[in-house]
């Protein structure tokens, strides 16, 4: 398997402190890797590090191929980059930023021309591509500092937490262009705190914290890892609470009755297999019931079980499996 970007045991010290003390990640060739992490736990130092902009003190890597300290220059060629905050010229238009980068980078001037407009459509800015970015607001700096990020179609992109000040529809358009990149091959390699980001976009997760790797894999392997689901039974009659309660306690769990006798809840190893056993006693213990829900953990969990850290949450409740 290709992989666009290798790292092996980087590390990088800012004084006394030590930033990154041991980070090992590949990204496949037209994924995404979701570096995940508290604040401090070294996220932006590793993604600065691969992107040639600090030498690491000991350890490698490789972008594109190329070594991130001996072929920095080379690497910066294949390589987009976005950092937490915009970083646009607020003096000009949304449209000389965009041409200004692209002449820099050699697209000439219809080309740079041509590929600004592409990017402003694509980021809904047309309409205020003419006016200077300092009437923008936050969002819109925000999408024209990603438009930036875009516009040498770039081999690899670090996205370092890039929805930060982002309003939902803003961030849901970001999300799309991400995956319109990877459909065409690009790679990417993502740092967020928003885990409903990562688990909706990275094909692989990397947990660092205080610099080392924790935790890695797939977001259903590390969802698996937390090992147990909930499952929740909403009754129809609640004089039957205590019965399905033995039922639960029956398969593992430790029941808890709510809003009155009407939900009792349990957390139960066994996916699906254990709630078809659950609905069989339920019926032949005579309790009916209106629904069964069966609810996986979700990255919150894993991220708080493996650093006792809470991130942030962007999107909606955990999806229900419901029997």
């Amino acid at each position: 398997m290709e992989h666009d970007v290798e790292a092996e045991h980087l590390v990088k010290r800012f004084g006394e402190h030590t930033a990154v003390r041991d980070v090992s990640l590949r990204v496949p060739a037209g994924s995404v890797l979701g570096l995940l992490g508290p604040n401090g736990a070294g996220k932006t130092t590793t993604v600065r590090m691969l992107a040639t902009l600090v030498e690491p003190d000991s350890g490698t890597a490789r972008v594109a191929g190329l070594d991130v300290v001996a072929d920095a220059r080379r690497v910066r060629r294949h390589i987009g980059l976005t950092g937490q905050y915009a970083t646009v010229d607020g003096l000009l238009t949304g449209r000389q930023n965009l041409v200004l980068l692209g002449r820099l980078l050699r697209l000439g001037r219809r080309g740079a021309a041509r590929r600004a407009a592409e990017l402003l459509e694509r980021f809904q800015l047309t309409q205020a591509a003419d006016r200077p970015v300092g009437t923008y607001s936050g969002g819109m700096r925000r999408r024209l500092d990603l438009a930036t990020c875009l516009i040498g179609e770039p081999r690899v992109i670090f996205l370092d937490e890039p929805t930060t000040g982002l309003d939902p529809t803003s961030r849901v358009l970001l999300w799309q262009t991400i995956r319109e990149q990877v459909a065409a091959g690009t790679t990417i390699l993502l740092t967020t705190q928003y885990l409903e980001e990562a688990d909706q976009l990275s094909d692989h997760i990397v947990v660092i914290d205080r610099g080392r790797v924790i935790a890695e894999g797939t977001p259903d392997q590390l969802k698996d890892s937390v090992g147990r689901e909930q499952v929740e039974i909403r009754l129809a009659d609640p004089g039957h609470a205590e019965t399905a309660a033995a039922v639960l306690r029956r398969q593992g769990g430790e029941p808890a009755l709510e809003q009155g006798g009407r939900r009792v809840t349990a957390t139960l190893s066994g996916n699906l297999p254990m709630i078809s056993r659950v609905t069989a006693d339920l019926a032949e213990a005579g309790v009916a019931v209106t629904e069964v829900t069966l609810r996986r953990p979700s990255l919150d969990e894993v991220f708080f079980q493996l650093t006792g850290a809470t991130a942030q949450s962007t999107g909606p409740a955990p999806r229900k499996e419901q029997a």
